[in-house]
């Protein structure tokens, strides 16, 4: 207990100063806040979810390495992206509309290919990581020629002094949120191996939930210190970094290329496909990510989780459950998120033809 209790203390302080760090280099160097988050912080949030995965391929621990990728990717959108939003409603630049989820969006499509044949091999990983890497440079170059207002700009002139303080609390930031995921992670998967729970259950959930902590409060502090834009941000630019550094650099270091269980190509692959497209109806009605959508995306993962983990804990309800959510309350939502769409895309066409 006191090990989940420092953990968690550990990640509200990493997150806040990397917060901090990302704003103040941001304001150095001339970056907007959504490219800082979509750079900087998420590669820095993206560490845990490098170190387990690398370290559980070595081991032959595969499942634990895929399940903590595509685990994490959906417990962003969902988890992080829900309580984010219920903490503070998160508004939408449309830059990332246009051009980040899109981004995601292909790269989720593109693993879910590479992988049906039941392995990720190693040129497979190096082709992931090679987009995944051009996309942030693009970012990163494209940021440093737009001011951070979004008019173009001269480039400020980079002083050691501005950039050496902001970059320590963006090392301290990352160092707390490893020791403090780490230490979570330890204690939670000690607890679900124990009920039995099989290498890649134990990755979708216990681990990728844990590696996710730094992304959650990273990004809750962001939100509620008002910089929305770098949430956001974060969410979008870690997923990407695990689908195409994570799990790519993975894919290369493990022998023989990285072997992806049949029941993540059925399940979950498809569903981090799904929370990426349902991400962005969501954020395009009033473009804004508001409270009652955030509960939306809570309830989705809550879903979720029981259909991972009845079966797997050998649950009597688990097939009436999964029904339910199959065939019931995901159909409902779709429905739902659908209206919402046409009515945005419909509310939009009036203004621009009154306007």
């Amino acid at each position: 207990m006191l090990e989940l209790l420092a953990g968690l203390v550990l990640l509200t302080a990493g997150g806040e100063l990397l917060v901090r760090g990302g704003s103040a280099l941001g304001r150095a160097v001339g970056i907007s806040p959504l490219v800082i988050g979509l750079t900087v912080v998420a590669f820095a949030t993206a560490a845990p979810e490098l170190a387990v995965s690398l370290g559980a391929a070595l081991t032959g621990a595969a499942g634990i390495a895929v399940g903590n990728v595509v685990g994490s990717n959906i417990a962003n959108v969902l988890l992080v992206g829900g309580l984010t939003a219920v903490a503070a409603p998160l508004a939408v630049d449309r830059k990332l509309l246009r051009g980040d989820l899109p981004a995601l969006l292909g790269l989720s499509v593109l693993l879910l290919l590479l992988a049906i044949d039941g392995t990720v091999a190693l040129w497979e990983g190096l082709l992931l990581v090679v987009l995944a890497v051009a996309y942030l440079s693009w970012k990163v170059l494209a940021g440093r020629r737009e001011a951070p207002d979004g008019t173009e700009d001269e480039r400020p002139p980079l002083r050691p002094r501005t950039v050496l303080a902001p970059l320590g609390m963006l090392l301290i930031g990352v160092a707390l949120l490893v020791v403090g995921a780490r230490m979570l992670v330890a204690a939670a998967t000690t607890i679900a191996a124990a009920l039995g729970l099989s290498d890649l259950v134990i990755g979708l959930t216990v681990v990728a939930v844990g590696t996710s902590l730094p992304e959650l409060a990273t990004t809750v502090v962001a939100a509620v210190r008002g910089q929305r834009e770098m949430a956001l941000g974060n969410i979008v630019g870690s997923n990407v970094l695990n689908i195409g550094v994570v799990l790519g650099l993975t894919a290369v270091v493990a022998p023989g290329g990285l072997p992806v269980d049949a029941s993540a190509l059925r399940l979950d692959l498809p569903v981090m496909i799904a929370v990426t497209l349902a991400f962005v109806p969501l954020l395009l009605t009033g473009a804004t990510l508001v409270r009652w959508e955030g509960g939306l995306l809570l309830a989705w993962y809550a879903i979720y989780l029981a259909v991972l983990v009845l079966p797997a804990m050998g649950s009597a309800a688990a097939p009436e459950f999964t029904a339910v959510a199959q065939w019931g309350l995901l159909p409902l939502t779709a429905v739902g998120l659908t209206v919402l769409t046409v009515r945005e895309v419909r509310t939009r066409r009036r203004a621009s033809a009154t306007g």
